[in-house]
């Protein structure tokens, strides 16, 4: 599937109506994680088997929201019986050949950026996982598989099989790519901590979006941006575990 330039009807009421819709999937599913960590959360610290402070504990939090994520989306899906939004198949060997290629892209854009940032002296402010994960780096080798069959998974079925499905049918793909991006990049405000830089976070998180969101568009399958918003998160994960550990620099 070639990713088509339609704007849409034009019409103000459909293209505010399915803004409305995006973002109320969105809302949805990060209720529906909140209520996960907790109640499943607690659960969890029931057993005995982690302490609230664990590492154990914290990882599965992470699992938690993820399924959470999961669990919102097919509850808006299921509530408007909206399934059809949803592109996804086994990936065949064209789409694991865009798989790779967008795997080096995002990680050649990421690194473009980081450049572009440092050279312009700007803050990037820094994200709550990367925090604790310095304080203990084991948390980072965790997080490698967390990412690949969880998390990137997850806020892809979020932001580009549900929000994206949404506004492509107002906006056309290249209005929901642009779209769904600045949603991703926006709610990754709530994992920064307090400081300067965050505006800087949430551009650079959306103009990654928008690599993510031109694979769906371009391979119709969710199972693509799914494997390179992981591989890219566990790539970053591993990187941070190498530095924090003194690997890097043995």
């Amino acid at each position: 599937m070639s990713v088509d330039f339609r704007v849409g009807s034009g019409d103000p009421v459909e293209l505010v109506g399915a803004l409305a819709r995006g973002v109320l999937v969105v809302v949805v599913a990060y209720l529906a994680a909140a209520a996960t960590v907790s109640l499943a959360g607690s659960a969890l610290l029931s057993t005995g088997l982690v302490a609230p402070d664990s590492l154990g504990y914290r990882v599965a939090t992470y699992v938690l929201q993820a399924v959470g994520f999961g669990l919102g989306v097919g509850l808006y899906l299921a509530f408007g019986d909206r399934w059809d939004l949803l592109r996804a198949r086994l990936p065949s060997l064209v789409d694991l050949g865009w798989t790779a290629a967008g795997v080096v892209v995002i990680l050649l854009a990421a690194g473009a950026i980081s450049q572009v940032v440092a050279r312009l002296g700007v803050s990037v402010a820094q994200n709550q996982v990367v925090a604790a994960g310095q304080q203990d780096p084991t948390l980072f080798l965790y997080l490698v598989p967390v990412s690949l069959l969880f998390i990137g998974p997850a806020e892809e079925l979020l932001f580009r099989g549900g929000v994206q499905g949404i506004l492509r049918e107002a906006y056309g793909s290249v209005g929901a790519i642009v779209l769904a991006s600045a949603l991703f990049g926006g709610v990754h405000l709530f994992a920064l901590l307090s400081g300067n830089g965050q505006l800087t976070y949430v551009v650079i998180a959306a103009l990654l979006g928008l690599i993510l969101g031109y694979l769906y568009e371009r391979t119709d399958n969710l199972v693509v941006p799914s494997l390179v918003h992981g591989i890219y998160n566990a790539t970053l994960f591993a990187v941070q575990y190498a530095a924090a550990s003194g690997l890097a620099g043995a």
